[in-house]
């Protein structure tokens, strides 16, 4: 555990990666701490400098001077960013650490790459459960009068509060391990935080995102428990409606803790969203720093490339993550006629040099012309990338040798679910390529059979073709 002091305030927080990468930061919800958030520090630590603080009256740290707002914690949290890092940062919130992110977002929002959100609290409006029987314990826990006296209530109903919480808290067929269920519970019961419950609980109802989503432009992953009872699934109707660019997901048998109930499926999604290499079972290969480098030199290479038109930063680092680079010598074959394949080619660098017969397309037999050299940005195989059909043609690798990125099927399909903007540009920009070859192609055959249709016919001098076109010209 670490410790930062921001506006007089002591800050702890605990880190996983290394300082010199761009910071994630995780804020954890209401009545809890940043244990909430330690089933996905493995996964982002692998890329991400990643820090999960305890907000101030939660964990180890210590409560606030005066009364608690979402926006006090908000630019606190600023910051303790700005003092801690000198980039922008991704969040990542749970809960009400959702709303104090969203909230960061639309405060600073130079200072939020894109955001993370685990049922998140949108509209402070919670369930009627929590509304009914959770907030009368809460408003009982800010009285020193009354303290001692909701104490001894939750003492002595303990099992039946246990029973009444679980299916509150989480779905009826729910992953979360006891061991995990405890330590959630030992933060919600810690004696010496009932004012910040209370006063957070106020904050959350008195800060209703409605109406303000709509302004925020920072790239979002939403990810919410179909049985939900704390954070009403209403909220992700907010999300729906006003909030259109955010990508919402509902996830089966998970309540309000997603990265516990469905610990795989959670960090499954939030891997496809930055990008991340995704392995079960928490075996997580951390990313080198020549990697790193070689995805922003693909990104930005693919922004004059056939399928990087109208992509935004942030599509190209997605889509770069994603290719394969391979490397061929002079000669050799990329792909061979015939060859059944499903990968889409990218030249980076050198050529590719295209070969078939002209009389028989599409047969291995047969005398072979170089009918085309793909050079840097442009791409070939889309059509097997496509219908998964045997190829046309045979690739090979041009007088320099050839540099190509690999996009594979499987990852194409992938982008299309994940990201179903970036997969439609994709999509669309394949498309356009495609068809710009296929004019291409007709030009060339029309080009072919004026010079048949030329051969022993005494062709017209340029000057009498301009006489021509003047004269029908002429008035």
């Amino acid at each position: 555990m670490s410790t930062l002091r921001v506006q007089n305030q002591q800050i702890n927080f605990y880190e996983e990666g290394r300082r010199d990468r761009q910071l994630v930061l995780l804020i954890h919800g209401w009545s809890s701490s940043a244990y909430a958030m330690s089933p996905l520090m493995k996964l982002l630590s692998q890329r991400y400098w990643c820090v999960a603080v305890d907000l101030p009256g939660y964990g180890n740290s210590p409560r606030l001077k005066s009364q608690v707002s979402i926006d006090k914690y908000a630019d606190l949290l600023a910051e303790f960013v700005e003092t801690l890092y000198d980039g922008s940062v991704i969040l990542v919130g749970h809960s009400m650490g959702g709303m104090i992110s969203i909230t960061l977002s639309e405060r600073h929002p130079a200072l939020v790459n894109k955001l993370i959100l685990i049922s998140p609290t949108v509209t402070g409006k919670l369930s009627v459960y929590v509304n009914t029987i959770v907030s009368p314990i809460t408003k009982l826990e800010q009285f020193s009068s009354t303290r001692l006296l909701s104490r001894f209530i939750e003492r002595i109903s303990s099992s039946i509060t246990d029973r009444i919480m679980r299916p509150a808290s989480f779905a009826q067929r729910t992953g979360i391990t006891m061991e995990d269920y405890n330590r959630l519970k030992e933060d919600a019961r810690r004696p010496d935080q009932g004012v910040v419950r209370a006063e957070c609980f106020a904050a959350m109802q008195n800060n209703n995102l409605s109406g303000r989503l709509k302004d925020i432009l920072t790239p979002a992953l939403v990810i919410w428990g179909a049985e939900d009872n704390t954070v009403p699934l209403r909220d992700a109707g907010v999300i729906a409606d006003e909030w259109p660019k955010a990508d919402l997901r509902i996830m089966p048998k998970a309540g309000h803790w997603p990265q516990f109930e469905r610990q795989e499926d959670t960090r499954r999604l939030i891997a496809n969203f930055l990008g991340l290499q995704f392995t079960q079972g928490n075996r997580y290969l951390p990313v080198t720093d020549d990697e790193l480098q070689k995805v922003q030199d693909i990104a930005k290479f693919l922004t004059n490339s056939d399928i990087g038109n109208g992509l935004t930063e942030a599509d190209r680092v997605l889509l770069a993550e994603r290719l394969e680079q391979t490397t061929w010598k002079k000669g050799e074959v990329i792909a061979e006629i015939r060859e059944a394949g499903t990968e889409l080619f990218l030249i980076q660098d050198g050529t590719v040099e295209v070969w078939y017969d002209p009389e028989r397309p599409g047969e291995a037999e047969g005398e072979f012309r170089k009918m085309a050299t793909l050079r840097p940005g442009q791409i070939s195989g889309e059509l097997a990338l496509f219908d998964e059909g045997l190829r046309s043609a045979r690739l090979v690798a041009g007088r320099a040798g050839a540099k190509v990125l690999v996009l594979k099927r499987e990852t194409t399909l992938s982008i299309i679910e994940n990201h179903p903007d970036l997969g439609s540009k994709l999509l669309w920009n394949m498309g356009r390529a495609m068809a710009h070859r296929v004019r291409f192609v007709q030009w060339q055959f029309r080009r072919a059979s004026n010079k048949k249709a030329d051969i022993g016919v005494t062709r017209p001098s340029l000057t009498s073709y301009r006489g021509k076109f003047t004269q029908q010209k002429a008035p």
